[in-house]
């Protein structure tokens, strides 16, 4: 449980402060292209950092649950590789680190659908 307060909260100090390097810092510097890809990785990343938040306070609600701790860690994969990716591929302007943005995106849609079914089971 408070692995994931804590990851969520590092989290959400980490999307607001890459998504203000990316509005304030690379504006000018890098196309709009890749600072609307820069865009994309921080709302995604303060999403799931929010999403992260929310398994802490579930898992201190219903106790010890592998399916919500199982999403949980998905989620971290998916900011790592999801928003992570879309960072370097601005910064470096290199468009095959997008190869691995759709991994995350994967590892979000998993992580979620974990959540749910465990909270379908708490029903």
């Amino acid at each position: 449980m408070k692995v994931f307060i804590l990851l969520g909260a590092v989290n959400m100090f980490l999307s607001i402060a890459l998504g203000a390097f990316g509005a304030h810092g690379l504006e000018g510097k890098v196309s709009e292209r890749m600072l609307a890809n820069w865009q994309t990785g921080a709302q995604y990343h303060m999403a799931h950092a929010l999403g992260l938040l929310f398994v802490g306070l579930l898992l201190g609600k219903i106790g010890t649950s592998s399916l919500v701790t199982g999403g949980g860690w998905l989620l971290v994969a998916g900011i790592i590789l999801f928003s992570g990716s879309l960072y370097v591929m601005a910064l470096t302007n290199v468009t095959k680190w997008g190869m691995i943005t759709p991994i995350g995106g994967l590892a979000f849609l998993i992580g979620w659908a974990l959540i749910a079914f465990a909270a379908l089971k708490e029903l």
